[in-house]
């Protein structure tokens, strides 16, 4: 597999039967950030499976659904939060007979696509987290599925956080996940390697990539800093910027 990491919480996944996209975005849509991902190429024989975790614009563009007018075999996994009346497509310059392609989801569900086996877990925030069965290989994407504890918010609240994260990842403590891709938002300060700490000591992957970082790489070296097994921090992945690739077995 290559993984390329274009921008936040977006992800392409090339298999080699297929391509997987996670949470595109354009880089202008978001203000305050000069997002720089590029998208690379799509190989013209293998069918394109584009996901998007919830409606946030750091999370979904419809621009995705143009992609449908270059490439034929082309499928979308949306979580049902993504709004897209017939009035609101044709509006914006869209056939809303797109929607025929589009498989929308909720959470703890299970769906069948083609020769995937997709299932769903609740966001601790909107929308859904997403594990991907294809060739062999299990691939999750956590969306906004975070410990999202904050600096000011008093233990009550953020104790509520922690136990509905948790809650979710039991879920996935059976799972043999290869790549996984996991919140780490810079905004929470300390809080902000928690939810990755957690899933890094209970749950089996075998390549963890942090996402959801706002630009701000800096919780990853500090996170490695602060361990010293090394056969742990192994599996993390550290992202320095847009448009990296790399090669996972």
């Amino acid at each position: 597999m290559i993984i390329t990491f274009v921008h936040h919480s977006c992800f392409v996944v090339e298999m080699q039967d297929r391509m997987l996209i996670f949470d595109y975005f354009r880089n202008e849509n978001v203000k305050g950030y000069e997002f720089t991902g590029v998208l690379p190429e799509f190989p013209t024989d293998k069918p394109i499976y584009v996901f998007s975790s919830h409606f946030h614009q750091d999370h979904f563009d419809l621009e995705i659904l143009r992609w449908a007018e270059e490439y034929a075999n082309i499928r979308y996994i949306l979580s049902k939060t993504i709004r897209l009346g017939d009035r609101y497509l044709t509006r914006n310059g869209i056939d809303p007979k797109i929607k025929e392609k589009i498989t929308f989801t909720k959470p703890d569900k299970k769906y069948f696509i083609d020769d995937m086996e997709i299932k769903t877990l609740k966001s601790t925030d909107v929308g859904v987290a997403y594990l991907v069965y294809a060739e062999g290989k299990c691939i999750y994407h956590a969306g906004d599925l975070n410990t999202w504890k904050w600096e000011g918010a008093g233990d009550l609240v953020n104790g509520k956080e922690e136990k509905a994260f948790k809650r979710e990842m039991h879920k996935l403590e059976k799972e043999e996940i290869d790549v996984a891709f996991v919140v780490v938002d810079s905004r929470q300060q300390h809080f902000a390697t928690d939810g990755l700490d957690y899933y890094m000591k209970n749950i089996d992957a075998k390549a963890i990539f942090p996402m959801h970082m706002w630009q701000d790489y800096s919780p990853i070296a500090k996170y490695k800093a602060k361990a010293t097994n090394a056969a742990f921090l192994s599996r993390l992945v550290t992202i320095t910027g847009e448009n990296e690739a790399y090669e996972i077995l």
